[in-house]
This record gives C-alpha cells, sequence and structure tokens, in this order.
C-alpha cells in the first residue's frame, strides 16, 4: 500500500509538470500504468481497488484543472442493494439496512461560457479475481488495460487537450463505475444527476479503444441517435479509420444509461480480442498510439459541433428488443468488427462445446444445424433453436475451406 501511495505522489507530480509541458502518449500510458497494475487488484467495484482508482482519477482532474461535480467533490458514491438470488436485478439507490455494495463516479467539470454541456465517460471498474464474468475463469487479477484502462486514460487525455482549446461548450469528464456488473454507475448519474440532463447537447463514451490494429477497424455505435452523426464522422474520419456504424443507441456500455434519457449518443470501440475479460489484458498490449487516434477524432467533433445547436434527439430501432432468446452457449466470442458473411470467431473458451468440438479462433460460423448464419442475428436465432443435450452438425470456414464439426450443448 505505501509503495502504491508514493507512486501517486509522483504521477500527481507528473500531471502537475503536463499542465505544462504535456506529452500524450507518456501521459496515456502512466494512466493505464497505473489503473492496470496489481496494486488496484482489478479495480471490481466496492473494492478498495477501486476506492484507489477513483481517488487517482481524482488527483488527475484537480491536476488538469476541472471542478468536483459529484456530491462530495469529484465523487459520488452510491449503493446498489444485491441479492442472493442471481436471477434477481440488483437496485441500485440510497444506502439503507440491507446488505449491498458502494461505488464510486468521478465527475469533472469545465466550465465555459455556453449553457449546453457535452458528457465525455468511460467506465473504470474491471472484474477483480474475476468471478463469473471471467473468461478465463480463474482466480487471479484481471486488471482490464483495454477494459477500460484505455478508455480512462482517454477522457483524461481530452480533459487535458479541450481545456485548452477555450471553447464555448460546458464538459462533464465522467469515470463512471460499476459498468460491468450492468452499469451501475451511469444508471444511478442519470437519475441522480449532478447536472442538468436537459442541457446535455451530447455523451460520447469509449470503451476498450486500446487494440485498434493494423486493419485500423473502429466500431461506433449509437449514428442513428442525432441526425449530424452520418455525415460528421464522414468529416472527421481523417485518419481513415474503417468505421463500422451501429445505429442504435442501446448496447452493453454507458451510452445506453444515456440514450434512456433521450440523449444523442456515440459510442467507440476498437475491437473484442482474446485477452477480454481474462488476466492477460494488460498494458503490454495496448496500441498507445491508436488511443490517441481515437480521442483526437471525438476532439475534432467536439471542435466541429462548438456553438452549434442543440442536437436532436433521435429514437433508434431497438435491436436488442429483438434478440432471439437462448438456454445454450456455444462458449465462443464473436468479433463485432467483422463485416463478411457468417460470425467471425475471435476466441473460443476453455470447456465449452465449441472447443470440445475442435472449432477454432478464427474460424467463420456459416451454418449450425438447418440454420444459415449470415451474420451475429442468423447466429443468435439458430442458437435460441438448441436446448441442453442437443447435437448438431457446425459449419465453419477455415483457411477458405469448409469445416463440418458436430457439437453437444
Amino acid at each position: 500500500m505505501k509503495q502504491f501511495l508514493s507512486m501517486l505522489i509522483l504521477i500527481f507530480i507528473f500531471s502537475c509538470v503536463q499542465t505544462v509541458i504535456y506529452e500524450p502518449i507518456s501521459s496515456i500510458k502512466v494512466d493505464i500504468s497505473i489503473l492496470a497494475s496489481d496494486s488496484l487488484m482489478g479495480r471490481e467495484v466496492g473494492t478498495e481497488g477501486e476506492k484507489m482508482a477513483a481517488d487517482y482519477i481524482v488527483s488527475r482532474m484537480e491536476a488538469i484543472g476541472l471542478e468536483g461535480k459529484g456530491t462530495d467533490g469529484f465523487l459520488q458514491d452510491y449503493f446498489v442493494k444485491t441479492s442472493d438470488n442471481p436471477h434477481e436485478k440488483a437496485e441500485v439507490g440510497a444506502d439503507g439496512d440491507t446488505v449491498g455494495i458502494t461505488g464510486y463516479n468521478v465527475l469533472g467539470y469545465l466550465d465555459n461560457p455556453s449553457d449546453q454541456i457535452v458528457v465525455i465517460g468511460a467506465h473504470f471498474d474491471h472484474l477483480g479475481m474475476g468471478g463469473l464474468y471471467s473468461t478465463a475463469r480463474v482466480d487471479e487479477i484481471h486488471n482490464g488495460a483495454d477494459d477500460n484502462a484505455s478508455g480512462t486514460a482517454a477522457i483524461l487525455h481530452l480533459a487535458q487537450v479541450i481545456k485548452k482549446l477555450n471553447l464555448q461548450t460546458d464538459f462533464l469528464f465522467f469515470a463512471i463505475s460499476g459498468e460491468e456488473q450492468g452499469l451501475w454507475g451511469s444508471n444511478y448519474f442519470t437519475k441522480n444527476p449532478t447536472i442538468d440532463l436537459s442541457k446535455v447537447t451530447y455523451m460520447i463514451n469509449m470503451d476498450m479503444v486500446g487494440r485498434l490494429d493494423e486493419e485500423r477497424g473502429l466500431a461506433v455505435y449509437g449514428t442513428g441517435t442525432a441526425r449530424n452523426w452520418e455525415g460528421l464522422l464522414d468529416e472527421i474520419n481523417t485518419d481513415s479509420l474503417k468505421m463500422i456504424r451501429k445505429p442504435s443507441g442501446r448496447g452493453p456500455s454507458d451510452h445506453t444509461s444515456f440514450y434512456l434519457k433521450d440523449i444523442p449518443v456515440l459510442h467507440f470501440f476498437t475491437g473484442q480480442h482474446e485477452d477480454y475479460h481474462k488476466p492477460s489484458d494488460d498494458i503490454e498490449k495496448i496500441n498507445l498510439e491508436g488511443i490517441k487516434t481515437v480521442a483526437d477524432m471525438i476532439e475534432r467533433i467536439v471542435v466541429a459541433l462548438d456553438e452549434s445547436e442543440k442536437l436532436e434527439f433521435k429514437k433508434t430501432k431497438d435491436e436488442e428488443s429483438n434478440t432471439p432468446r437462448f438456454t445454450v452457449t456455444l462458449g465462443v466470442m464473436p468479433d463485432y468488427l467483422f463485416e463478411g458473411e457468417g460470425m467471425l470467431i475471435a476466441d473460443v473458451s476453455a470447456d465449452k462445446p465449441a472447443m470440445k468440438a475442435g472449432i477454432l479462433r478464427g474460424d467463420i460460423v456459416v451454418q449450425m444445424g438447418d440454420s444459415t448464419v449470415a451474420d451475429m442475428m442468423g447466429y443468435m436465432r439458430a442458437l435460441s433453436s438448441f436446448s441442453a443435450g442437443d447435437q448438431t452438425t457446425v459449419v465453419v470456414e477455415r483457411d477458405g475451406e469448409k469445416v463440418e464439426v458436430m457439437v453437444e450443448f
């Protein structure tokens, strides 16, 4: 603990120097190194590691010169009532007599002349020692360098940069807790805001932006939530990234909480990988320049929209409401950036049906039983037709050839 506190003091001094001499890549690297260090024990909500991470983010926001916008300085605490029943949804609200978890959001504000507010957010919590959400199923520290120290470092970088731009718009830089457990922190904030939500013109979210690869694929969700987004994304993509655009404002990250309050959103994501929710998600595999590339794009968005009229919110088709329900799993992780025919497998979970059948990472599922799999939705529809104990043939494309395997659920 003493070693970590000494490190915090050094980083705080470093942050103060950075306000005069700012080197983006070095700063991003330092932030991820601290947040994804073993000292924070995986930053699971409700643990000492999460609070230490929150305190570190507070020190960085103070050094940048932001104003605290929580209920206690920069912090907004919330209490989550939990249940012994894993199928019962956790209830987020004020503290009480029941057993539960206390989490901490961190909110830093930049007060400019305009009444409009832009929220730039990223969750900073992760899985701690793994638990139910670990894809490795091991009791080890899950540091979450990409998920989501990368996004947190990006909002701190953007705070540093935007503060010097002398824009008109106000900005709330929102480091969010409890995302991994079910959007706890963002859900609580949007129901108990410390700003006037009616003044928020849009919200930008970053979750896993640390693995921009050589194909330069970037998923952008929420492109249908405002009329302006599509054309603006074309204009600001000066780095020629391969953008995969998803219109829906709903998704498995914190932008959803703002979309449900009728606020236009954009969510940035550089793609799934084999280290997702595993102890191997460490800083050594992070593309620091790639994080800055994504942040530069967001910087261009806020500059382009500064002094513009408040964005008009558009409700999008709820893709999740049409998602088939299924009771079995193949045990694979899809590649969400894949745009070809079928479903590309980014990773295969140990001891699950896919691995036992010989399905490999990089395979493309094109058929399950009698169902053709043209895309992710086709895969889920096919999966929903099976029950535990069923057997079926699965056809995958591997190295340009079709391979047929037998799977038992």
